[in-house]
């Protein structure tokens, strides 16, 4: 559920990102154009290498968008029929969705009551002799429990893809999300922390011979035109895109650091206000906050509320994944997802982007103070 601000503070403001940087912006546009370089080229790989150099990983591959690099990770872990991948009961339905595409099983987990994130304790009661991996999701921007998930990925010899879609630069101890795994996949859907305008996305992994393939599924089976060594997609970064992420990721840190200090603001201007839950981080955890997510026992009242105080709030997302249309034939009741189908009917994303001021801020804050 999105509601609409008639005027006032909006759930991102990508316009005023853009009016911070736009003569970097519009020169490395009209650079891509002078040199015609639309499709693949010189400033997809020099994306592709300041990502990787971002994240520390050996390998990046840039695909059109952040569902096609799950699609393309399961693709190159060789799914098949009947092969079962667990994941998180509380995402965005490309998570899920992709293990069908690839040919596999979707096995959902329920979720931590604090994070939202994959609840490890439950994840080895839904392996069988058929699990091949896990894809635990760093939603919202904190990051799962990549220990715990690891530990089970060794014990059961299976794979785990980190789906870091909204958690760009999230670090766990420091070390940063997308390390744990055997791959990360990444969005830059344009309100992500790191947006491009308009889809693009990117894997990253330690593995040279599954970088090879991932990048040969991408571009219709092979590294040069005309190879064609396996049936692939087209799943390629255009430039354009590549040229934009380049110039905002030199800012991404200073944007994460600004995104945090909101969220401690948010944290302590709310705590006062009853029946309002804020987000809680686990230790070690460090959040990046693509998203400020609250909990309130009247969500949709609130919700309309800050609507008409032109407040824009967003649901993410209102219906946990086994209980949407699409998965109905796994017959999943509340009981078998209990945190997941409890918070489905409690969760507002509050407003939050970099560029958010403190008058903003100090509206939407007053704006929840003032609900009855």
């Amino acid at each position: 559920m999105t509601i609409e601000p008639r005027v006032g503070v909006p759930l991102a403001d990508l316009y005023a990102q853009y009016v911070e940087i736009k003569p970097e912006i519009d020169a490395a546009i009209s650079a891509v154009i002078r040199a015609s370089a639309f499709i693949r080229g010189p400033f997809v790989e020099r994306f592709e290498e300041e990502f990787a150099a971002t994240t520390g990983a050996p390998y990046c591959v840039s695909c059109a968008n952040g569902t096609d690099a799950l699609y393309l990770a399961m693709r190159a872990f060789g799914v098949q029929s009947g092969d079962e991948v667990i994941t998180t009961a509380h995402s965005w339905i490309s998570t899920s969705e992709t293990i069908t595409q690839a040919g596999g099983r979707v096995v959902f987990c329920d979720t931590d009551a604090e994070t939202y994130t994959i609840d490890t304790q439950h994840i080895e009661a839904k392996i069988t002799s058929r699990t091949v991996g896990i894809v635990p999701v760093h939603l919202y921007g904190q990051p799962a429990d990549m220990e715990a998930v690891m530990a089970i990925a060794r014990r059961h010899g299976l794979w785990v893809i980190e789906d870091c879609a909204q958690a760009h630069l999230a670090s766990i101890d420091g070390r940063q999300v997308g390390s744990f795994g055997n791959v990360a996949t990444y969005s830059f859907y344009p309100s992500k922390n790191l947006g491009a305008m308009g889809d693009a996305g990117a894997i990253t992994t330690a593995d040279a011979t599954l970088a090879r393939r991932m990048a040969m599924l991408a571009r219709h089976g092979g590294l040069k035109k005309g190879d064609h060594l396996l049936e692939g997609v087209n799943s390629r970064l255009d430039g354009l895109q590549a040229a934009v992420l380049s110039v905002k990721l030199k800012r991404l840190r200073d944007w994460t650091r600004r995104r945090q200090a909101l969220a401690r603001s948010y944290d302590e201007l709310l705590t006062a206000i009853d029946g309002v839950a804020t987000p809680r981080v686990k230790r070690g955890r460090e959040h990046v906050y693509h998203l400020y997510v609250i909990q309130h026992s009247r969500r949709d009242e609130l919700a309309l509320h800050l609507a008409r105080r032109g407040i824009q709030t967003a649901v993410n997302y209102p219906t946990a994944l086994p209980f949407v249309p699409a998965y109905a034939h796994l017959g999943a009741t509340p009981d078998q997802f209990p945190n997941a189908f409890r918070h489905q009917a409690r969760i507002l994303s509050l407003p939050m982007f970099a560029e958010m001021t403190s008058t903003q801020q100090q509206l939407v804050v007053s704006s929840i103070a003032d609900f009855r």
